[in-house]
């Protein structure tokens, strides 16, 4: 077993290699910066084609990641504190489509702010996305807490988000290696439609991952991370979490406290393992680095001298909104309701515009990618997402604003070929074009087609940032002009288009198909708006 003096950052770093990660992706930040640094110089690493280049921010990181994950290998992604708020939203919807190869987030957090903005805990992000949180206490515990985040994360198949601070981050200590893993093989999810959050999924996502909690919480309760050692002195409990508990052991010369301890590394909460402190212990005191998560909650936790009732309980509904009759029945009332739908309620799944420029892109793309097999179309947020439904079935993915362009890099540097990313006018100026830059920057082999319909029309017509830019926009990130292609969505176009694609999808590098005709729906207003002027 191989032995290492290691910071914290190059702790985690190596237990991901070691763990068989595929690729990290990142953008520096003090003080997880160490963390990419180390796999990038490592040996290890470039032997075995781990992807390992810095991300043009924490957003697309986030995303990449995800699209590795999609491919089924495993992805360690990278920020500080505040680089979590610019992945916040692919950070809270990965959370609903879940994992398919493992994910873990690393979050480094600063107290006292030595190179930060803010001190904010980030823990409070894993709370709020319904992850598990790992916080390791030391150097070792880091390495070990990534070999098992990983193994937690294929288990359940939901992202992990592990949370150090500074101290941890850039202080050493001695590291024994443990097994090396090997790298997964290429491996799509067999729930085709798990990364594609239309509102009908994502409520039964939703519902899963609630679901899951429990299961969380019973790992917990018997996690090697969290540890209750009984003390003589029950007149005061202590709970201290990740380094903070070195903080306390620092005042005991031969590190045995007088006082019951519970070490808590693992979230959720262990909830029988703090129960037992408290009803042991007269007092509690709780040590902990940032905010007070913990303590906050000890009383709603354990509903102590309260009969507390709401969501949590289960006199209302976890999940959806609420309405008046939902809080009739909590309030002992009649419900007036019940589970009936009446029947001249008529389901209406929304559809495609007739005439939309969509349905020609998306009929030209399946026919020009249907020799190389499904699941291989990375789609954004907009209309087009509709091509998700019949009888289109052109898209395996939408996470979040931006993501389409580097989920499909991150399938690509997983090995999945070709990857394509269907995203909108507005959308890619809104979060794609450093997406983009990402995959020029490495020349990715991918695909990206920005269906150009000269508005935001899922939002109603606004003006679009892109309109006339997007070819100039292109050429100014580095896209090879040969590459850049301007197509025609119409129907007599459709032998053409389809040839266009394959060409592209068969190019090794990274290509740009700008599929251009405007909305049916902002043409008819201003054919209208023309109409009325000449009156």
């Amino acid at each position: 077993m191989q032995k290492l003096l290691l910071l914290g950052d190059e702790a985690i770093a190596q237990g991901a290699l070691d763990a068989g990660i595929s690729g990290v992706y990142a953008y520096p930040g003090t003080p997880s910066t160490e963390i990419t640094e180390y796999i990038q110089q490592s040996k290890q690493a470039e032997e075995g084609g781990v992807h390992r280049q810095w991300s043009a921010n924490e957003k697309t990181a986030m995303e990449a990641a995800i699209g590795m994950s999609y491919a089924g290998k495993r992805a360690l992604v990278c920020m500080k504190h505040v680089g979590l708020n610019v992945a916040a939203d692919a950070f809270m919807n990965v959370a609903i489509t879940g994992a398919n190869g493992g994910l873990v987030i690393l979050a480094a957090d600063d107290p006292s702010m030595h190179s930060s903005q803010n001190e904010q805990d980030s823990r409070y992000f894993g709370n709020f996305a319904f992850t598990p949180i790992f916080e390791p206490s030391n150097q070792q515990e880091a390495y070990d807490m990534t070999h098992d985040a990983f193994d937690f994360s294929e288990k359940y198949q939901i992202p992990v988000l592990m949370r150090i601070t500074t101290r941890l981050a850039h202080s050493r200590s001695g590291v024994v290696r443990g097994e090396v893993r090997k790298q997964n093989e290429l491996k799509l999810h067999p729930n085709p439609k798990q990364f594609i959050l239309l509102p009908a999924i994502a409520r039964k996502q939703y519902a899963e991952l609630l679901d899951k909690q429990p299961k969380f919480l019973a790992e917990s309760e018997v996690s090697v991370f969290n540890k209750y050692i009984d003390g003589k002195d029950k007149s005061m409990g202590i709970i201290a979490s990740g380094i903070a508990y070195n903080y306390l052991m620092e005042n005991y010369s031969d590190r045995s406290c007088p006082y019951p301890v519970l070490k808590i590394s693992q979230y959720p909460f262990p909830v029988d393992l703090i129960s037992r402190l408290v009803d042991e212990c007269k007092q509690i005191l709780v040590i902990e680095e940032g905010y007070p998560f913990i303590e906050e909650r000890l009383r709603g936790l354990l509903n102590r001298g309260l009969n507390v009732k709401g969501r949590l309980e289960g006199s209302l509904p976890r999940r959806g909104e609420l309405n008046p009759n939902l809080v009739a029945i909590a309030l002992g009332l009649k419900d007036i309701q019940g589970d009936k739908v009446p029947e001249l309620v008529v389901p209406r799944p929304p559809v495609l515009c007739v005439g939309c420029p969509h349905i020609d892109t998306y009929n030209a793309l399946n026919e020009a990618i249907a020799t190389y097999g499904q699941g291989r179309v990375f789609s954004d947020i907009g209309c087009y997402t509709l091509g998700a439904l019949p009888p289109y079935n052109a898209i395996n993915s939408c996470v979040d604003m931006g993501a389409s362009i580097t989920m499909a890099k991150g399938a690509a540097d997983a090995g999945l070929s070709p990857s394509v990313a269907v995203i909108g006018d507005s959308t890619f100026t809104h979060s794609g074009i450093t997406s983009l830059l990402d995959c020029v920057i490495e020349n990715t082999n991918v695909t990206v087609m920005i269906l150009d319909n000269l508005t935001t029309g899922m939002t109603g017509g606004q003006d679009s940032h892109a309109t006339t830019r997007i070819e100039s926009i292109c050429l100014g990130l580095g896209v090879a002009k040969e590459h850049i292609r301007i197509m025609k969505p119409l129907k007599n176009q459709h032998d053409v288009n389809v040839q266009i694609i394959k060409e592209e999808l068969a190019y090794n590098g990274v290509s740009v198909l700008i599929p251009t005709r405007e909305c049916v729906q902002t043409l008819g207003k201003r054919l209208r708006a023309q109409r009325s002027e000449k009156k």
